[in-house]
């Protein structure tokens, strides 16, 4: 007989399915707000990153509302929509991350464009203010935050709320993956993190110059590096699925 290989559970896939059981079974209730990121932490006695990356798949599930500048929310559900496996809505394998890359391309290169021409000096100061926060990380967790916050401001710098709120959406995928493919990209040995960063500086002086062409250009570039790395990596470590 063959049995399947169990594989030992990330502390945020624990994280995440605890509060998936109070929400499954009414302790938490929906337009209920959650503790802060630092007191979950605090409660379960793990990493504000577990936490994040807890409520990011729990996000990801429809589950909860995560607002910017407010809190985490509990969402309205029917019975029947929280009956599938938590791990269905944790990313990072192939097929999830190949689509992910895909609707960042369409809507990152895009917005770098618009950003180009309609950013404000506020809006380019804030995007600066990520590259900056990127460069001097003295931590990964710190760096993937100032990566985030580089893609998000950049989506703001385009002035189109439309479009700011589908950036904002995919962010929630992003915040999962992106842990893994940084990592990914310095395993990979074909570059370096200061590499990455002058992929982040390109975009940003583009934008600050106002050359529409060349911030979608740089942004291309760099989900399509993503990409090949990611692509290369996945092919070592034999994941198809």
């Amino acid at each position: 007989m063959i049995y399947k290989k169990i594989k030992p559970k990330k502390i945020y896939e624990e994280v995440a399915e605890t509060i998936y059981e109070m929400i499954r079974t009414g302790e938490l209730k929906p337009g209920q707000k959650l503790d802060s990121v630092q007191q979950l932490a605090s409660n379960f006695q793990v990493g504000r990153s577990a936490i994040r990356e807890a409520l990011t798949a729990l996000s990801a599930m429809g589950l909860v509302e995560m607002r910017q500048g407010e809190g985490t929310y509990i969402q309205e559900f029917e019975t029947d929509q929280i009956t599938f496996p938590l791990s269905t809505a944790i990313l990072m394998n192939k097929k999830d991350v190949v689509n992910l890359l895909e609707v960042r391309k369409i809507i990152e290169v895009g917005s770098a464009k618009v950003a180009a021409r309609k950013r404000s000096d506020l809006q380019l100061a804030v995007i600066e203010k990520a590259l900056d926060m990127m460069k001097n990380a003295p931590n990964e967790e710190i760096g993937e935050e100032a990566d985030l916050q580089f893609h998000l401001a950049i989506a703001e710098a385009a002035q189109n709320p439309l479009l700011f709120s589908l950036m904002n959406h995919v962010s929630g995928l992003m915040e999962v993956t992106l842990k893994e493919t940084r990592r990914v990209w310095v395993y990979s040995k074909q570059t370096t993190v200061e590499q990455l960063y002058n992929e982040h500086l390109a975009i940003y002086e583009a934008i600050k110059d106002q050359n529409d062409e060349m911030a979608s250009h740089f942004m291309l570039v760099h989900l399509q590096n993503i990409e090949a790395i990611l692509e290369k990596y996945f092919q070592q470590t034999n994941i198809k699925k």
